[in-house]
C-alpha cells in the first residue's frame, strides 16, 4: 500500500437520547466519553492517522462545534486533517448520505467512535485482506478467537453451520454498488419493528437454514450480495479486541479494565 490510497470514516452521531455510556461518564455524546482518560472518538482519530495507506479523515458528527472540547480534535478540524461530515436520521442513512458526500475515488474505510480498542495492525489487516473485487467488505471475528482471551465478553454471535462469528465495526466500500448495501441497510432499519417484514425482506428460507445450521458464511454473503445487488465478502480478523466495542456500561467496565492493563490507569 502506498500513502493516501483509502481515505476513512468514523461514525460518531447520537443515536439516542440518554445513552448509558453518555451518562456514565457525564458526556453530551457516547463519542466523547473517556475510557482510560482518553476520549474514545480522538483514539479512533489517532489510528486512523497511524494506519498506512489512509489519507482523509472523516468524522460523522451531529456538531463540529463538539470538537472544541478536545483540543487535538479542534486542531486537526481546523487544519483540515480532520474532516466534518453531519449525520443523517440513522447509521445506514448516515452512511448512505457519507458514501455521497465523500465518493469513492479512494476505498473508504468505516467504523464507529465507540471501538476504543481498534488498533493500526487491526485496520492494516482489514485493507490487505479484503477482496480486491468485493463492493462492499465486512470485518468479522470467529467466537473462538474473541472468547479464548475474553471468555466474559458479553457479544452477539452469528452461528454458520456450526462456526460463530460477530460483527467488528469495520466496512471497506470499494465503489459504488456499495451504495446498495447501505439503501438495503435503511430498509431494514425502517422494518425493524415489524419482525415479518425482516424476514420477508432476507428471505424465510434463507433464516430456516440459519436457524437450522445449515447455512454457511460464504452462503450467507452470497444471498445477500443477491439481495442488494453487490458484492459483498467477509473478512475475518484474528484479534479477539476487533469486536468489542463500547455499547453499554458492561462494555465499558471491560473495555477499560483491558486498555489499563496495556497502557496502565490514566
Amino acid at each position: 500500500m502506498t500513502d493516501a490510497t483509502f481515505n476513512a470514516l468514523i461514525l460518531a452521531g447520537n443515536r439516542r437520547e440518554g445513552d448509558s455510556v453518555a451518562s456514565l461518564t457525564g458526556v453530551s455524546h457516547k463519542a466523547l466519553a473517556p475510557i482510560n482518560g482518553i476520549p474514545m472518538l480522538l483514539r479512533l482519530y489517532r489510528t486512523m492517522r497511524a494506519c498506512a495507506g489512509i489519507g482523509d479523515v472523516y468524522v460523522c458528527i451531529d456538531d463540529g462545534a463538539l470538537l472544541d472540547e478536545i483540543a487535538e480534535l479542534a486542531e486537526a478540524r481546523n487544519s483540515g486533517r480532520l474532516k466534518i461530515v453531519p449525520p443523517a436520521a440513522s447509521p445506514a442513512a448516515s452512511l448512505s448520505a457519507a458514501l455521497d458526500r465523500i465518493g469513492l475515488a479512494r476505498p473508504l474505510l468505516t467504523t464507529t467512535a465507540d471501538h476504543p480498542l481498534l488498533r493500526p495492525e487491526m485496520v492494516a489487516h482489514m485493507l490487505a485482506s479484503a477482496p480486491p473485487g468485493a463492493e462492499l467488505s465486512v470485518g468479522l471475528a470467529e467466537a473462538e478467537t474473541v472468547t479464548a482471551v475474553y471468555p466474559d465478553a458479553i457479544r452477539t454471535f452469528y452461528r454458520f453451520k456450526g462456526r460463530r462469528f460477530s460483527g467488528c465495526n469495520l466496512f471497506l466500500a470499494r465503489s459504488e454498488g456499495a451504495k446498495k448495501v447501505a439503501a438495503y441497510w435503511q430498509r431494514m432499519e425502517r422494518h425493524r419493528k415489524k419482525p415479518w417484514r425482516l424476514v420477508w425482506e432476507v428471505g424465510p428460507l434463507a433464516l430456516l437454514r440459519m436457524v437450522c445450521g445449515q447455512l454457511s458464511l460464504d452462503d450467507a454473503f452470497a444471498h445477500v450480495s443477491r439481495l442488494t445487488g453487490a458484492h459483498i465478502r467477509p473478512v475475518l480478523l484474528p484479534f479477539a479486541e476487533a469486536p468489542i466495542d463500547v455499547d453499554k456500561p458492561a462494555d465499558y467496565e471491560l473495555v477499560s479494565q483491558i486498555l489499563r492493563s496495556r497502557e496502565g490507569a490514566a
